[in-house]
């Protein structure tokens, strides 16, 4: 099914445009925008990032994939060319915010005018190197636990810390999915304590504990980065992760951009941000997936919530 995204300049939508994180990553992921004006931007992001993209988007397997620095390229550039293929498809599109999870706040800066392609894409490229390096060094986990809301995940994890456990509420993702991240012992305990208060719970395949302390090391070469780089004033807002508040552009943003790695991602709390105060009428995911639409639904059962994952004239997948 396809929804038009603008039925007529009075009724047209307010959308806010949406961005995924690591996690969405697959084989051949860059195949449908090969063919688009929008691929000389893979050039582009290479250059800045000194990742071979192209290799990266279309014939990378998933074991390559699934490194950390490597997805984290591939994610960003994916979602990169369908904000721009987008924008030359739906110029009359009302986006009026953007916001992206974890990873895709870099993409939505990007989107806003924050960020240049170029400076975006080294960011990117140093973010993953900082955090695969932290991985490897001091490996971690995360899982998904589902069905009780975030405060029963939190009182869960509250209950590990007081026992000396390196554990914390990682992601608040929909109002039944909460993500932890924390040490392989602890995510591994955690399962059982989870079953026996009824919650569902589902280990990721990830070897390290984002938006925890254990990224420490990370945030602080990301820091140095970022120190580096320049916010322009944007012409969007950007929802931040780690406050779930609208922000412009401007220097604020090298803070922001540290604090994410080792803070919550509160999704659910700038889904409503967005909708409440922003006055945003539909959400769109953009780029691999379709994950963000589907927890937006949660999130906001009596908002629109449409993917554009692939070039598709004047509509997109609903």
């Amino acid at each position: 099914m396809t929804t038009h995204l603008h039925e007529s300049s009075d009724s047209s939508p307010r959308y806010a445009v949406l961005f995924p994180g690591q996690g969405v990553q697959r084989p051949g992921m860059g195949e449908p925008w090969r063919a688009t004006e929008s691929w000389e931007l893979v050039e582009s992001v290479s250059r800045a990032s000194g990742f071979d993209v192209a290799e990266l988007l279309l014939t990378a397997d998933q074991e390559t994939l699934s490194r950390t620095d490597h997805a984290q390229i591939s994610v960003f550039t994916a979602s990169l060319l369908a904000w721009s293929e987008l924008r030359r498809r739906e110029s009359d599109a009302r986006v009026v915010a953007v916001a992206g999870h974890s990873l895709g706040e870099y993409t939505a800066l990007v989107a806003a005018g924050v960020l240049s392609v170029a400076d975006g894409a080294w960011l990117v490229g140093e973010r993953g190197r900082a955090m695969a390096e932290v991985a490897r060094r001091r490996p971690g986990a995360m899982a998904a636990v589902m069905g009780g809301d975030v405060d029963e995940v939190a009182a869960l994890v509250d209950t590990f810390r007081q026992e000396g456990a390196d554990l914390w509420v990682a992601n608040h993702n929909s109002p039944q999915q909460t993500v932890i991240a924390g040490s392989r012992t602890a995510i591994d305990a955690a399962a059982s304590r989870a079953a026996d208060a009824g919650l569902r719970y589902s280990v990721l395949p990830v070897s390290a504990a984002c938006h925890s302390p254990y990224m420490e090391p990370a945030s602080a070469a990301l820091r140095r980065a970022l120190e580096l780089t320049h916010f322009a004033a944007g012409v969007l807002p950007v929802v931040a992760n780690v406050d779930a508040r609208a922000h412009y552009g401007g220097s604020q943003w090298q803070e922001l951009s540290t604090r994410q790695l080792v803070s919550r991602v509160r999704w659910v709390e700038s889904l409503n941000t967005l909708h409440e105060e922003l006055d945003c009428t539909a959400f769109l995911d953009i780029g691999p997936g379709g994950t963000l639409a589907g927890l937006a639904r949660r999130a906001l059962p009596g908002v629109p919530a449409h993917k554009f994952t692939a070039p598709a004239p004047l509509a997109v997948a609903a």
